[in-house]
């Protein structure tokens, strides 16, 4: 009986877990909605704007912004954007070892590799192996506005600008479906013609401009503004990967709860039968005793 009372307990205990991941699920798959809407939303602005910035950066020297000025790289700055919180699969652990690769990998390339890190999953994670973190943003992802953006981007563009690091790269999960986030890394400054080349519509018109009041001062103003723009598309692209990877997490955990309950419901019934047999074993017995 005792063995039978530690199953029904924990058939209970599954069908609790079971519940919550199945809640999980569902707000996750909201959450999704509205994430895979914003990206719809803001990928057009983010190309438009891409192409205005290589149409006119291709037209000045490269000394017309520090944004546009190439150096030689001896520190490497990476925004790595992970979540706050975790039940999302391997979204984090995936994008924290190919970062700890990327690392390790290219550390003799540079003098020193500085980390501005989004998301507490991969503060802990390079916290725990000694890694120093130069910025870490925390609670971004969550509750993602403009300010959280503008924060992030100036503090790039100041360091670009101060000579705290001479190139920056942003690593990410690309959002492509509910079941697939692919890490990846992509140039963020210098703002080089290669850099705003990719991904660039091949069939974009090339329009000429006129400068007003002039060209210096426009960049200072479009700049800026497209790396917060690209920031910006990268931390959607996050949010969204994040749920799809959380909503198919729980998907599998509750219909591996289902499994689990079968079992266990399995398991009670020959450990119920067990007992009758032994009952009637028993009781059979007994009589026969009496008899003789």
């Amino acid at each position: 009986m005792a063995n039978l009372r530690a199953i029904r307990k924990r058939i209970s205990s599954v069908k609790s877990t079971q519940q919550i991941t199945r809640a999980m699920k569902m707000v996750s798959a909201a959450k999704l909605r509205r994430a895979q809407e914003a990206i719809v939303a803001a990928r057009p602005y983010a190309r438009k704007m891409r192409e205005v910035v290589l149409s006119v950066g291709s037209k000045v020297d490269s000394s017309a912004h520090p944004l546009l000025a190439s150096r030689e790289v001896k520190r490497l700055a990476l925004l790595v954007v992970t979540s706050d919180r975790g039940l999302c699969g391997s979204f984090n652990a995936g994008l924290t070892r190919y970062v700890h690769r990327y690392i390790a990998e290219q550390q003799a390339k540079y003098e020193e590799i500085v980390l501005y890190m989004v998301g507490r999953k991969g503060r802990d994670f390079f916290r725990r192996r000694g890694v120093r973190i130069h910025k870490e943003y925390l609670g971004v992802l969550g509750t993602l506005g403009q300010w959280h953006v503008e924060t992030i981007a100036s503090e790039l563009l100041e360091g670009f600008v101060n000579g705290e690091f001479d190139e920056a790269r942003i690593v990410y999960n690309e959002f492509r479906s509910a079941i697939s986030q692919v890490a990846r890394i992509e140039k963020l400054l210098p703002l080089t013609m290669d850099t705003l080349e990719e991904g660039n519509d091949e069939n974009a018109h090339d329009f000429e401009y006129l400068f007003e009041p002039d060209k210096r001062k426009i960049l200072e103003l479009l700049l800026p503004k497209y790396v917060e723009t690209d920031i910006f598309r990268v931390l959607l692209e996050s949010v969204a990967g994040e749920h799809g990877a959380r909503m198919t997490a729980m998907d599998s955990a509750t219909n591996n709860s289902v499994d689990m309950i079968a079992r266990l419901t399995l398991q009670m019934n020959r450990a119920r039968q067990a007992t009758i047999t032994t009952e009637l074993t028993e009781i059979v017995s007994g009589a026969e005793a009496l008899k003789g």
